[in-house]
């Protein structure tokens, strides 16, 4: 009796290669790569100055094919979404993507992302964390088919001045009326193309959707279109640079998720994050609406808030303190911004102290020839985001 052979699909060891990883990795002198969800993610190419500039002065583009991606679709795809997220989903158009948030029953986020609303009965959750387990537990009893499309769908950030001048190049007739937040098909060389106009830099920008198939058609198009118009390959730390100064937070740096922190008291709700203006509580019910309506008439323990700091050296990881003597939080994300001129930084402050005007000031430390030196530096609490040029919302864009 001879047993039965069954092959099995092979087990990818170490950082899995994205549809775009030949074309990254030709253009990746640095060498450069992290991890990102299980795929090797561009750090920095080149130099960090060279991509940073690039975003605010030419056009860039980003692999973002690592984001987790779910289909939901189906008659009530609609109210699983409204479910599931803080915003009312009814409002959201056809065509249009809007920018959400997600909480437990304790009203503490667990991701943040953005849905796209691609027909009456068919959505798109782009976010950081794998979320199908709870996609599923939202949807249960729905008439909804719940999909991970991560690995079917590839994807790239296009940002920049000159990035609608590319588009143009490229021949997307009728790219020049997508307003912000607008999502429209086209067809590159025969290849089907979703591009909306979103992004995580604060500037104007768009994101390009394909079938990995198509990838590198599409990429090879992409940088032939856009060669007179500097386009530039940038890694995630000029990425990083950008998203701080257009105030754009980032789950494990900036907070904790409910559904990935280890100790108790780490969670953290919309109040205490600042995005109560994603949180609509007089919609039909949706996950954490009871316990959010209550965080709503409480005032929140501690708050992230955004922070201008005294002299030009980035706080990373620096504690605030009150007065210079009582410590009142700790700082998040940081940098000195090249665009604004500004030593900014984002950082948890406790509420006896977190409102504008309170004297805070944060210790950094300077290491000069291997002798450390600390410095206490004043903060002010100031509105974000740090950067917002007028020509993000400009419709039509300047043909730069």
């Amino acid at each position: 009796m001879s047993a039965v052979k069954t092959a099995h699909p092979p087990v990818p060891m170490g950082l899995q290669p994205t549809p775009f990883h030949d074309r990254i990795a030709a253009a990746n002198h640095q060498r450069g790569w992290m991890n990102w969800m299980g795929f090797a993610s561009a750090s920095v190419l080149d130099t960090v100055e060279f991509e940073y500039f690039a975003i605010r002065n030419q056009a860039t583009v980003f692999d973002i094919s690592p984001m987790m991606k779910y289909r939901i679709a189906g008659p009530e795809a609609e109210a699983v979404m409204n479910r599931l997220v803080t915003r009312d989903i009814r409002k959201l158009k056809p065509g249009r993507v809007a920018y959400v948030i997600w909480c437990d029953e304790a009203g503490n986020v667990v991701d943040d992302g953005t849905v796209f609303r691609l027909s009456d009965t068919e959505f798109r959750l782009c976010c950081q964390e794998p979320q199908l387990a709870w996609l599923d537990d939202i949807a249960w009893g729905f008439d909804v088919t719940v999909e991970d499309v991560s690995q079917g769908v590839a994807g790239l950030a296009l940002q920049g001045p000159t990035s609608f001048a590319v588009l143009k190049d490229m021949g997307l007739v009728g790219v020049e009326t997508m307003k912000p937040f607008d999502i429209r098909e086209f067809k590159v060389k025969a290849k089907a193309l979703t591009v909306s106009r979103t992004g995580f830099t604060g500037d104007l920008g768009y994101e390009l959707w394909m079938a990995p198939e198509d990838a590198l058609t599409v990429w090879d198009y992409l940088m032939e279109a856009g060669h007179l118009r500097g386009i530039r390959v940038i890694g995630y730390e000029a990425l990083d640079m950008a998203r701080i100064e257009a105030g754009f937070l980032l789950p494990r740096v900036d907070f904790v998720s409910s559904q990935t922190h280890l100790r108790p008291g780490r969670a953290r709700n919309p109040y205490e994050l600042g995005l109560d203006w994603l949180v609509t509580l007089d919609k039909p019910h949706f996950n954490g609406r009871r316990a959010l309506r209550r965080l709503a008439l409480e005032k929140p323990k501690r708050k992230l808030v955004a922070l201008e700091i005294d002299r030009d050296k980035a706080a990373h990881h620096a504690l605030v303190y009150h007065r210079q003597k009582k410590e009142a939080g700790f700082v998040t994300s940081a940098l000195w911004s090249p665009t604004a001129k500004r030593n900014i930084a984002y950082a948890w402050i406790d509420a006896p102290y977190a409102d504008a005007g309170d004297d805070l000031w944060v210790e950094i430390y300077l290491q000069r020839e291997l002798i450390w030196q600390r410095r206490m530096a004043r903060a002010r609490i100031v509105e974000r985001p740090f950067f917002r040029n007028p020509r993000r919302t400009a419709t039509p864009p300047a043909d730069f």
